[in-house]
């Protein structure tokens, strides 16, 4: 056995399942999946690291952990995955996501080389964007949104709202991935696109419904969402609060993501953004609020009184000013990261979000300092797989490799010539992989991708689905913000 470091924690070698019981007469015990080889990873507690592992899996869940020669002898596997060479670690949760934005990967940075930009993006763009399309424009947005998802690690995302929520998790039960999707609410501001305004009783209902037609899904599960304070009335911001309270669920929106939100809540409310929806008691740990950027430090104390959980957009949030992250995680906001979709400015790589994110950290409360060491790459790898468990609302059920644990995990290539000598198995994973190591993917304890191809849906299909609507979608596109 090997030791390492993990979330942080100096690591001890342990076998966390245990003997596992056999099958009668000693018969070796049957199991659904088993992974041998790997070096595993729990992300738990006690920093769990086990080289030359075996993680055993039935049904859904883990059932043992240990090394690789004693499950040798103690399973018979359906399938079996040798991972040697390879590290087993949990998957990644992608905690702000928009689906509908596949497509437009790179089309701003396209369009900025012949004109100046509008801003904000999301209004003058996004929306315009998102009003044009249709249920079968967001299925395909969405199987390819979620196969690129799953290729780089990406277990569960957390859609951040837009058009054909349906669409989005039928496409996500297609692909294996788990996740949730959401209804884009907006009720005010007659600037936006018609297509993509709601009457708020009709928000409301149309959420409601998505909310109880999910419930039963094994992987797919849907929440409410509002898409900013500036086109939101406070009735629908409110009732959509008490609506998530009422099913168990969190709210998903954006918020102090630019000067713009500020000095609109400041003119229109004479409070700033979270105060407003403080006031409104909209604030607390139901309430997921995307970005969270521009904080006063009276609104930062309110995070931390109302548990107000943060997705951290690293390739973003920098764009808008300076995030106050570490701060957050030393003073126990939950946080987790998001890559905020293809349409935005970096890829959908969790791995190179936390590597940004560690960068711009040490950059603003470290570097000025002259302070080497404010956060390591393993402590923010951490927030990327438990902080987004986290947020997702699965608690105790994922973000860790041990017994009882939904099978959610992925194997990363270890032995690249950027990668070795691998000392230290966790330092490898925080600070030399990225998504493009990610070998084979294990969702539900389904093997989704093996060895980088695809078992549950064909990736020429979903590629020739995206060369059909691309070029319609885009010289529509174009039409609009022309």
């Amino acid at each position: 056995m090997a030791t390492g470091k993990a979330a942080g924690k100096e690591a001890r070698t342990r076998e966390p399942g245990g003997p596992p019981p056999q099958a009668g007469n000693g018969a070796p015990r049957p199991v659904d999946l088993l992974v041998t080889g790997a070096t595993v990873v729990a992300f738990d507690d006690a920093g769990t690291v086990i080289a030359d592992g075996a993680i055993a899996v039935e049904g859904n869940r883990i059932a043992w952990i240990g090394s690789a020669r004693e499950a040798r002898t103690r399973f018979r596997a359906v399938t079996v995955l040798d991972a040697i060479g390879q590290v087993a670690m949990p998957g990644l949760t992608d905690c702000h996501f928009h689906t509908a934005q596949q497509f437009l990967r790179g089309k701003l940075v396209q369009l900025s080389r012949t004109q100046t930009l509008k801003m904000p993006p999301w209004r003058n763009y996004y929306l315009p964007y998102e009003a044009m399309l249709g249920e079968e424009d967001i299925r395909q947005s969405g199987l390819c949104a979620y196969l690129a998802m799953v290729s780089v690690g990406t277990t569960c995302f957390l859609e951040a709202g837009g058009p054909h929520p349906d669409a989005m998790g039928e496409a996500a039960d297609a692909v294996g991935i788990r996740g949730v999707v959401a209804y884009s609410t907006i009720d005010a501001d007659d600037s936006v696109p018609p297509s993509m305004r709601m009457t708020t009783r009709d928000a409301l209902r149309r959420t409601e419904s998505l909310v109880k037609r999910w419930s039963k899904h094994p992987r797919v599960r849907a929440w409410p969402a509002l898409r900013q304070i500036m086109v939101c009335t406070e009735r629908l911001q409110v009732e959509m609060a008490a609506l998530a309270v009422e099913h168990g669920v969190k709210l998903h929106t954006h918020l102090a993501e630019g000067a713009y939100e500020i000095d609109y809540a400041l003119a229109r409310w004479g409070q700033r953004p979270a105060e407003y929806l403080d006031s409104l008691g909209v604030l607390g740990p139901h309430l997921l609020a995307a970005h969270s950027v521009l904080l006063s430090v009276e609104e930062m104390e309110l995070y931390v009184a109302r548990k107000v959980a943060v997705a951290h957009c690293a390739f973003n949030n920098y764009h808008v000013g300076v995030p106050r992250l570490l701060e957050m995680i030393r003073r126990g906001v939950p946080v987790g990261f998001g890559t905020d979709g293809a349409g935005s400015w970096g890829p959908l790589d969790l791995f190179q979000v936390a590597h940004a994110a560690r960068i711009g950290q040490q950059l603003v409360h470290g570097t000025p300092n002259h302070y080497r060491g404010v956060v390591s790459s393993e402590e923010l790898l951490a927030v990327a797989v438990r902080g987004g468990v986290r947020l997702a609302g699965l608690g105790d059920e994922a973000g860790q490799l041990a017994p009882g644990r939904l099978a959610d995990f992925i194997l990363v290539d270890a032995g690249t010539p950027d990668q070795y000598p691998n000392h230290d198995p966790m330092f490898t994973l925080a600070s030399a992989s990225t998504g493009a190591n990610v070998r084979s993917v294990v969702i539900d304890g389904r093997v989704v991708m093996r060895e980088r191809v695809f078992l549950t849906i064909d990736e020429d299909e979903v590629r020739a689905g995206l060369d059909r609507h691309l070029p319609a979608l885009m010289k529509r596109f174009d039409a609009a913000v022309g």
